[in-house]
């Protein structure tokens, strides 16, 4: 019986619309600007609205989701009388999971007629909301829990992320790079190709030099990970404010790979978005594995 609910977390950036259409709660996470804190509501105004601070020259904070935050969305869920599945971004990215993985041990206590499934994504950003849509699609057609988790633990893993950071200093701010190499790295502009790998951790594939040929680089090297035999249809963009570069690129991707029917663009969350700064850019698709 399908009788469970598939819930997130609001950094898997996948619309609101799209989130209220599918009725898959979220927990939101938080950030911080000019000292008012603001949840991720999943809305394009709210990502918007950060950007625009960003390029503006403020700075935003993001922080931890408490345990005790975790608490009463488990108990707000399981008070429905359903089981429930739940998906978080990667623990490589997220120091929340501890918190998240805790409040589980907790409720599930206070529920043992009900069933609090954890499913480490391994997924950051798009491709977290990959894994949400394909899973979400399986429920819908009446699939357990069982099948739906197994289902997604045999995806996450085909979810090919590729991105680049155009200004070194929004990582350096975030502690990811020193400040030396952030100087350098933006005289020289130098954009460097990030890899989502196995287990969530970030790798830096290459450094290419120009925004433009960087974005090139990123579509042209998603070849590398593509299933032969089964050739995408479907490839995702995510973008912090470079609505322009997306549609470019969603032609290129086209143009570059026939198989390919349709490009799915989608504008960056706002706490992501803090880390990597405006002019970030991600390329996404299904392939045969994670290469390291």
């Amino acid at each position: 019986m399908n009788d469970f609910i598939l819930a997130t977390v609001s950094t898997s950036d996948l619309p609101r619309k799209w989130l209220d259409e599918h009725n898959i709660p979220f927990l939101p996470y938080t950030f911080v600007i000019d000292e008012t804190i603001y949840e991720d509501d999943c809305r394009e105004e709210t990502r918007q609205r950060v950007f625009e601070a960003m390029r503006a020259g403020k700075i935003p904070s993001t922080s931890q989701i408490p345990e005790f935050t975790y608490e009463e969305f488990f108990r707000s869920l399981l008070d429905s009388g359903k089981d429930v599945l739940f998906l978080d971004m990667a623990r490589a990215i997220s120091s929340s999971i501890n918190n998240c993985e805790e409040a589980i041990r907790r409720v599930a206590k206070d529920y043992p007629e009900q069933r609090l499934v954890f499913l480490d994504s391994f997924c950051i950003t798009g491709g977290l909301a990959i894994l949400i849509e394909k899973m979400t699609a399986l429920k819908e057609s009446g699939a357990s829990l069982d099948e739906v988790y197994a289902f997604g633990e045999d995806l996450k893993d085909k979810i090919i992320h590729r991105f680049m950071c155009d200004d070194l200093q929004w990582l350096r701010r975030g502690g990811r790079l020193s400040n030396a190499s952030a100087i350098v790295g933006t005289l020289l502009s130098i954009k460097p190709l990030i890899y989502v790998r196995h287990d969530g951790t970030l790798f830096a594939l290459e450094k290419v030099r120009g925004r433009k040929k960087a974005l090139h680089r990123l579509v042209d090297s998603m070849q590398e990970e593509m299933d032969p035999d089964h050739l995408p249809e479907e490839m995702w963009i995510w973008h912090a404010d470079c609505a322009e570069d997306a549609q470019d690129m969603a032609a290129y991707m086209k143009e570059k790979y026939p198989t390919v029917k349709e490009v799915h663009i989608h504008t960056e969350g706002p706490v992501i978005g803090t880390h990597v700064g405006p002019g970030f850019f991600a390329v996404l698709f299904i392939g045969k594995g994670r290469i390291m």
